[in-house]
Order: C-alpha cells, then sequence, then structure tokens
C-alpha cells in the first residue's frame, strides 16, 4: 500500500513538473513577440498552394496554360469539411472521457453532490475545469513556434508513452484501486470543510446579527468556491491536462478545446447525477486498460495522418 502511495505521488511530481515547464515556456514565448512574428509573417504551405492557384487562374485567363481539373482534395480547402477540426474534437473527448472515469475530480463532484446542490456543485467543477481547459490549450498552442513536425511526432510519442504506462498500471491495478481514489477524494473534501466551518463559526461571532437569506448566498458561494477550487487543485499537473496541452500543440486547437470542455461536462454529469452508483459498476482497472488503448491508437494515427492534414 505504501509502495502503491509513493508511485503515484512520484508520478503526480513528474506531471506537476512537465506542466511548470509548458507554462515557463509558454511565458518565454510571450516576452518574446519577435520570434513568433517571423513565424506568423512566413507563408503557410496552405498560403502558398492558394498563390499558386491563382497565379495559374490568371495564366489561363491569359491562355498560356490549359485549363486543369481540380481534384477533390480541394474539398478540404473550400473548408466544407475540415477534418482537422473533427479529428482534434473526437480526440479531446475521448482522451478526456477515458482519463477522468474514476479519476480523483470525479469522486469529489460525486461526494460534494451528495452533500450540497448538485447544480452548484456542477457548476464549481465544470468552471474550473473549462477555465483548464482554455489555459492548456493556450499553453500547447504557444508551441507553435517549434515546427510543426517536430510538435506533431513528439506529442504523438508522448501518447504512446501515456498509453503503455496506464495499460501498466490497469494490468497490475489492484481490485480496490477505486476505493483508494474515493477515499483520498473524502479526505480532501472533509479538509476543506473542516476550514470552511472554522471560517463560518468564526464569522459568527463577529456579525451574529445577519439574515437567512445572506447566510444561504453566503453558503452557497462557498460551496461554489469549494467545488472550483478542490477541482482545480485536483486537475493541475493530471494526465488530462498535459493531453490537452499535447493535443492543442498539434492539432486544431478549437477542435481540442470543444471535445475537451465536453468530455469533462459529460464525466462531471455523470459523477454529480450518480457518482458512486457508477463507480461500484465501472472497474477502474477496465477504464485504464481502455484508455491506453485510446491513448494508443491516437499516438498510430501519425503514421497515418501528415502534420498539415
Amino acid at each position: 500500500m505504501l509502495k502503491m502511495s509513493s508511485s503515484g505521488s512520484s508520478v503526480q511530481l513528474f506531471y506537476k513538473t512537465v506542466v511548470g515547464l509548458l507554462v515557463v515556456y509558454s511565458f518565454i514565448n510571450l516576452l518574446h513577440p519577435t520570434s513568433a512574428a517571423e513565424v506568423v509573417a512566413q507563408p503557410t504551405e496552405k498560403q502558398s498552394n492558394i498563390n499558386k492557384e491563382n497565379a495559374q487562374v490568371q495564366q489561363q485567363q491569359k491562355g498560356v496554360v490549359p485549363p486543369q481539373p481540380k481534384l477533390p482534395v480541394l474539398v478540404k480547402d473550400k473548408g466544407l469539411v475540415d477534418f482537422g477540426f473533427i479529428h482534434a474534437f473526437v480526440a479531446s473527448l475521448s482522451v478526456i472521457i477515458v482519463s477522468e472515469l474514476g479519476d480523483k475530480t470525479f469522486f469529489i463532484a460525486a461526494i460534494m453532490a451528495m452533500r450540497h446542490s448538485r447544480l452548484i456543485v456542477y457548476l464549481g467543477a465544470i468552471g474550473a475545469l473549462g477555465f483548464m481547459t482554455v489555459m492548456s490549450a493556450i499553453l500547447g498552442y504557444a508551441t507553435n513556434v517549434i515546427p510543426r513536425w517536430f510538435t506533431y511526432y513528439a506529442s504523438s510519442a508522448l501518447f504512446a508513452i501515456f498509453g503503455l504506462k496506464m495499460l501498466k498500471e490497469g494490468y497490475y491495478m489492484s481490485a480496490d484501486e477505486g476505493q483508494e481514489e474515493l477515499e483520498e477524494a473524502q479526505a480532501d473534501i472533509k479538509k476543506k470543510e473542516e476550514e470552511i466551518d472554522k471560517q463560518s463559526t468564526t464569522d459568527v461571532e463577529v456579525a451574529s446579527s445577519n439574515h437567512r437569506r445572506s447566510w444561504l448566498k453566503s453558503f452557497f458561494s462557498q460551496v461554489f468556491i469549494q467545488s472550483f477550487t478542490l477541482t482545480f487543485l485536483a486537475e493541475w499537473g493530471d494526465r488530462s491536462q498535459i493531453s490537452t496541452i499535447i493535443l492543442a500543440a498539434r492539432d486544431e486547437v478549437i477542435g481540442v478545446i470543444l471535445g475537451g470542455t465536453l468530455g469533462h461536462a459529460l464525466c462531471t454529469g455523470l459523477a454529480v447525477l450518480g457518482g458512486r452508483f457508477i463507480a461500484q459498476k465501472i472497474s477502474l482497472k477496465t477504464v485504464h486498460l481502455v484508455g491506453g488503448l485510446v491513448f494508443i491508437i491516437f499516438a498510430l494515427s501519425a503514421l497515418v495522418i501528415e502534420p498539415d492534414d
């Protein structure tokens, strides 16, 4: 048990260190806008193709070059089907779902929903997760100053590592691993509620003449803040955050944000509506094995989909 806890702490420390380095790197890029401007100033491959096509049209009008039939691949350039957005959306949605089911943030929302208003707990949790998703996507997008092919294949390699790690964890995972996550989430919530109770007692001693309506408003605000804070701290440095950063570095950022936010909304909704029941019915071992396969599938997609596709 002690060995498992020590291993989990080491993994969390590794994840948090990676996120910290990415944050520092992003700030360095923001402090040197000239580098980013030079990259933006360079014409993209898509813009070069458009310029070539316009030149060919002008030559055709002059009778220099005979008309050539357009290929079906131009459908993508016209924006009728954006496979980059679809791939980013599906990848982000899938990765978040397999990462968050049975995770610590899942149990935090489930336990708090049993004690407080489900709506307030849900709004606090999804607010934290949505903010984290947008922030992580921005961090990933900031790495665009790095050559596209490098970030694409490096992120695919990281996805493969994450997938193999999840498969290993799932294979050696004990049957009561989900119960350990649940107990850890309960301990965090209990500690936070004790702090709130102390603060509430102090407030009553200082101003005992507050109206009932004001007290209820303050209570709901505390529940929202508690849900937001616990979820944000539990998510920082988590596998799902690093996955969002990686996806935003290699795929269409809007698709990553929308897919990730929807994935968090679905998982948090399940947790709030019946988290304890779902945790008893779904094996955390199975979730890890399926999640590992999903990570590996999207890593292998780099062998089929070119970086500029």
